[in-house]
Formats: structure tokens, sequence, C-alpha cells
């Protein structure tokens, strides 16, 4: 197989071997690799790999054909299309992935869509339900919404029956968001004005959450997933004591086989067939191929981006 690697900072495109299958494990000719905010910390050598995961090719999530399956598999076959969060390694044209995180494309949703759809679906869906407990009239703020975990955070709330706030750093996207869902589409430096919010999805970090506490309402939950503005911050205790709300931190990727399975069931159950349907979407910002992954990178970074950038193989 081909992939792209870590060195030094720099990506390259390597030969590597073929990844080896177990009993419960599906290996995956990847069509398409999502890429995410946890590429780019690894780039930089900010956030090692998990044991049992190839170190130095980077890549959550990936989507493409089965070509061999472990005796103990069931569910899956050779020339099944299915998508699935691993722990690293997606960016390759070849990964493993054990069956119980391997969900089913819809007949229907295209390779790019697919390969940016498991990490931010997945991350979106359990901190709003799971952590959250997000409930139908919910006043729901999304922070840097225009990402790929925004965009799916947007659409899952609107589905459930919240009241969707999005916030972002400019008001470019905001035609688009509404079209995802969002009630509003906001500034971030005016999400105070627009409370108070139940729950409260936290993408930015240190550059939002201080101004988010003044807006919680009574008992309000405030899951942070995401810290691109910093990590760091001064909060007034007296607003989150005044709110009786509480704050939580959330990450998918260090989690256990068996918990990454639950959220994988919970997708498959509540999430896949709305994406089946057409009710939910996958926005892609730009197609990069796998062999210039540096390009989609650079693309990243650089934000002011709608949706998702994926790599195809």
């Amino acid at each position: 197989m081909h992939a792209v690697v870590i060195e030094d900072g720099s990506l390259t495109w390597q030969e590597r071997p073929d990844p080896e299958h177990g009993d419960t494990e599906l290996l995956v000719s990847v069509r398409a690799a999502g890429i995410n905010g946890a590429d780019l910390l690894q780039r930089r050598g900010a956030y090692p790999a998990p044991p049992g995961v190839p170190p130095d090719i980077p890549g959550l999530e990936i989507a493409g054909e089965v070509v061999a399956v472990g005796r103990r598999v069931t569910r899956f076959a050779p020339g099944d299309r299915v998508m699935a969060v691993v722990g690293g390694g997606g960016q390759a044209t070849a990964a493993v992935v054990d069956e119980a995180h391997a969900l089913a494309i819809p007949d229907q949703l295209p390779w790019d869509e697919a390969g940016g759809f498991p990490e931010t679906f997945s991350t979106a869906y359990d901190a709003l339900f799971t952590q959250a407990a997000l409930g139908i009239g919910d006043r729901l703020l999304v922070t840097g919404a225009a990402g790929g975990v925004g965009t799916a955070a947007v659409q899952l709330g609107a589905a459930a029956g919240a009241y969707v706030v999005a916030s972002v750093r400019t008001l470019d996207h905001a035609e688009a968001l509404a079209d995802l869902g969002a009630d509003e589409v906001v500034a971030h430096d005016a999400v105070a004005s627009h409370g108070p919010f139940d729950v409260v999805l936290e993408l930015v970090g240190a550059a939002s959450l201080p101004s988010v506490l003044g807006a919680l309402a009574t008992g309000a939950r405030v899951v942070v997933i995401g810290v691109g503005s910093g990590a760091r911050v001064e909060l007034d205790l007296r607003q989150l004591m005044g709110a009786r709300a509480r704050i939580s931190g959330s990450t998918l990727r260090a989690r256990s086989h068996a918990e990454k399975a639950m959220v994988a069931k919970a997708l498959s159950r509540h999430v896949l067939p709305l994406l089946g349907a057409g009710v939910l979407r996958v926005p892609i910002a730009e197609r990069v191929p796998m062999a210039a992954a540096t390009a989609g990178y650079e693309r990243f970074a650089a934000g002011g981006k709608l949706g998702k950038i994926v790599l195809l193989a």
C-alpha cells in the first residue's frame, strides 16, 4: 500500500507493507479519508497515536471497500462498502477496521462524503446526546459551526428538534448553515446576546468559552471538544454556579474498543437512517488527492472553510 507518512513534521507519500487483519477485523481498500484537527496536531507531534496503530500514519476516518475479513466476522463480506472511525493510519490506500466499529455506507452516498462522515458525526452525536442529553426544544449553541464537527452538530441538533444557534468567526457561511438547519447564525463575539443556552458544543476553545458562560440557562450542559483557539482560559466560576451548569470535555480517539463500538452502534441505529434518507449530508469544502495530502492540510489550517476536506485515494 501507499500511505501519508509524517517525517519531522512534514508529510510524505510512501510505500508501506499492507496491514494484516485479525479475526474480528476487516481489511479495507480505502477510497476516501477525512482530515481532522487531530491530524494536524499529530503532524506537529502534539497528539501521539494510541498503542496498536501506526505512529507515523495519520487519519482517523476512512471509507472504502472490504477486500478481506477475519474468520469471526459476520456482518460484512468482501465487496461491501464501509466507513469507520479508526485510531490512526487511515490516510493510506489500505486500513484495518474492527467489525464492531464499521458502518455500512448508504447506497447513494458518494465516497468523498462517506470519507468525511465517521469522525465528525460520531464526535458530534456522542457529545450532543450521550454527554449533554440534548432534547427536543433545547436551545443549542454550536461554536465553530462551519467546520466538519460543527456542520454535523447543526444538522443533528435540528433533526432532534432543538433550536440551533451557530456561531462562526465570520458570517460568510451564514446562508449555508441556515440551509443545514441553523435557526440563527451569529458571530463569535455576539454569542452572549443570543442565549440563554441549554446545551453548548464548544469547538473553539479559549477565544469562545468565557463569553459563553455568561449566556447559560439554568442547568446548562457545556461539552468542550475543540480547542483550536487555545486550551487555557480564565473563568468566572460564579457564572457557572449561578446557572447550576456543568462543563465536561470529551475525546473519541483514546476510548476503549467497547466504548467505540457503542458509539458506532448508536450511529448505526439513530444517524445512518437519516443519512440514507438525505436528511443529513456531509458538506465537502475540498477534495484533494491523498498523494498530495500536504495541500489538504494547508487548506485545513488556513480556516474559512465550510465542512470537510477529504483525501481521495
